[in-house]
């Protein structure tokens, strides 16, 4: 008899759940509608996984992140567990296939994206499948006062509609008490619905905020101090890149990412600091969603995050291990004002929204009412060159068309070559027979991919074909692509660029549907959110982290006691221990350089927080400062590192 416990273990190998994992897990199996509140780094998705392999029928779960559906699935498939996605990238061909194969019991988890709902082909394939579960990740964005709303999300109450028994669980990592609320209306839960919210509290995670004229310089200082990995955000990507070239040069290993890369270059750079190859990640915030590394002991943000929800996600992907960690703010007052003046930016008029739609129109030569569900390969300045638009305008109003469930927007987006063949053996080899030409081709996908072939779309690489059949990768290619018009394959090449999806048929653009009221009430919510980072940016009186959890409607009178604040007020506490230690660092500086590990084990702080705080204070008013080879010494003296 299977339990949660053995799940885990089997497909896992987890010991143990985390708090909360088995309480929603149980609610779940007990048939209750679920809402599970778990910070970054809680394991969201074995809350949903777990009971959905222990329940009859298969379980649809709603995500609008591709590139975290499509690592789900892979992860999934890896522990030998059916599971599939169905997203607007894919073709109708390669759609119809999933969905039969969920149909008929080929798949145990089917993820979609909230677009694919309203579908037709969808809607009838839903009304026949066994469904035991109905799995709704983000759930956020089901709400109009969360951070990401996003109106396809509403569709997903038509489902209970149709199976009104199914239960249905939902998970978040940050949602307000008003957005918990929507998300439960919306998704129509039942009146014995349960919520289970971890505390937002994370007691090895120091927030840390500094202000500072000279970035580059507290960045190193902090990237001595703090050994380990780290992420670095920041909102440009050619930034991203720059800086990482300027750590390389001041000898700390690192990369950068941005959606902009290939995805080769995307895996590569996260699989090398993954595997701790490079130290540092510079990186927009493209990166990092789904990525589970546990020893992440720093996340800087050099640009100021759009919202708290954002940031604490962001921040909250260091010390995942529970061991001490730090979220670091490095900021100038310039970086206010360029805060407030980009949300008001990114909320753009309805005319100018109708613009953009209009400019895509063209861009695509779409006639009114086509193009549903159709996806295109899109670049934004592409799209702004050709119209004189500018690009960050262009940016905002697609983000918008995407609110308003019009469009579909990926930025970073992959998939692989796959093919079908959609003839049986007996007339495949009779096409073999009849056109030599391709039977080496055909003889060898057979060897290399089997029978799977012919029941649904597999993945396929080109080089490896070519280095099979010692061809050329391009003249394999142009076989396939000729056995594809031949109609004896479905090829479908790898896609890299970022993809536009029409979610509706193109509209009129002089009537489109957009709600001006739900944009003003966005936009007042936008700027609501971005004073709330400003008055947590220049916050010097309380704790960080009761801040954070007061924004989550988290009451709670208990210090962090680890934030910059909290230990700010201690040293002004304890004002005497602090000049005798600072003291004693001096003194023992005299003799020579050390590092900062040497320094701690000569002094031998009982309180170490207050040691880092003490060297800190002494390189800020430039008694200490470090030589080349990071060691500390005392401001002027030149003696070289022992």
């Amino acid at each position: 008899m299977e339990t949660p416990l053995s799940i885990l273990q089997r497909y896992w190998k987890h010991g143990q759940f985390r708090p909360l994992q088995e309480d929603i897990i149980r609610s779940a199996l007990e048939g209750n509608d679920t809402l599970a509140l778990l910070p970054t780094g809680g394991g969201k998705s074995v809350c949903f996984q777990v009971p959905a392999l222990l329940r009859d029928g298969l379980c649809v779960v709603i995500t609008p992140l591709i590139a975290l559906m499509k690592d789900q699935v892979e992860q999934l498939q890896k522990k030998g567990i059916l599971a599939a996605a169905v997203h607007a990238g894919l073709s109708r061909q390669e759609i119809d296939l999933l969905l039969n194969n969920a149909l008929y019991g080929g798949v145990k988890f089917l993820y979609l994206s909230p677009e694919r709902i309203q579908t037709e082909m969808f809607v009838a394939r839903f009304k026949q499948m066994k469904v035991g579960l109905i799995a709704v990740d983000e759930a956020h964005c089901i709400s109009q006062w969360g951070y990401d709303f996003r109106p396809p999300y509403l569709q997903i109450a038509s489902l209970r509609e149709i199976k009104p028994e199914v239960p249905v669980i939902a998970l978040t990592a940050t949602a307000t008490a008003e957005v918990r609320d929507d998300i439960m209306e919306k998704l129509a839960f039942r009146e014995d619905a349960k919520v289970f919210q971890k505390s937002f509290a994370r007691d090895n995670l120091s927030f840390v905020v500094r202000k500072t004229e000279n970035k580059d310089k507290m960045l190193l200082e902090i990237l001595q101090k703090v050994k380990g990995s780290a992420i670095i955000y920041m909102r440009s990507r050619k930034k991203t890149q720059e800086l990482a070239q300027w750590l390389g040069r001041k000898n700390i290993s690192a990369s950068f990412y941005h959606a902009g890369l290939s995805f080769e270059d995307r895996t590569k750079r996260q699989d090398e600091w993954i595997h701790n190859k490079t130290r540092v990640m510079v990186a927009t915030n493209a990166f990092g969603m789904g990525i589970d590394k546990p020893d992440v002991r720093i996340v800087i943000h050099l640009d100021l995050p759009e919202n708290l929800e954002a940031y604490y996600q962001e921040a909250g992907r260091a010390g995942r291990d529970g061991l001490r960690s730090f979220g670091v703010i490095l900021y100038q007052d310039a970086d206010l004002v360029n805060l407030q003046l980009k949300a008001e930016q990114s909320q753009p008029s309805p005319e100018y929204i109708a613009k953009v739609y209009q400019a895509l129109a063209n861009h695509y030569q779409l006639a009114l009412g086509s193009a549903a569900g159709e996806s295109f390969d899109f670049e934004v300045h592409t799209l702004a060159e050709r119209f004189e638009l500018s690009a960050i305008e262009v940016y905002n109003a697609l983000k918008k068309l995407e609110e308003e469930g019009l469009i579909q927007f990926n930025e970073s987006y992959y998939s692989p070559s796959t093919l079908h063949i959609p003839l049986n053996h007996t007339e495949l080899y009779q096409f073999q027979v009849a056109n030599a030409r391709f039977d080496p081709l055909l003889k060898m996908l057979l060897r290399l991919y089997g029978g799977e072939l012919f029941s649904g779309f597999m993945k396929i690489s080109e080089s490896y074909l070519a280095r099979a059949m010692k061809l050329p990768e391009k003249d394999v290619v142009a076989l396939l692509l000729h056995l594809h018009q031949l109609n004896t394959i479905n090829y479908i090449p790898a896609k890299d660029k970022p993809q536009i999806t029409f979610v509706l048929p193109r509209q009129d653009a002089a009537r489109l549907p957009i709600d001006r009221e739900r944009l003003e009430a966005r936009k007042k919510l936008i700027m609501g959110k971005v004073k709330a980072v400003v008055d947590f940016t220049q916050n010097t009186f309380r704790c960080r982290m009761q801040v954070v959890q007061d924004y989550f409607n988290e009451t709670t009178y208990q210090i962090c006691g680890i934030c910059d604040v909290c230990i700010g007020k201690r040293k002004q506490e304890n004002t005497k221990a602090f000049d005798v230690l600072k003291e004693e660092v001096l003194m023992i500086m005299k003799a020579r350089s050390l590092s900062v590990e040497e320094l701690e084990q000569q002094v031998s702080p009982d309180d170490k927080e207050l040691f880092v705080d003490v060297v800190r204070e002494l390189v800020d008013e430039g008694r200490l400062e470090y030589d080349k080879t990071w060691k500390l010494r005392l401001a002027g003296n030149k003696l070289g590192a022992d």
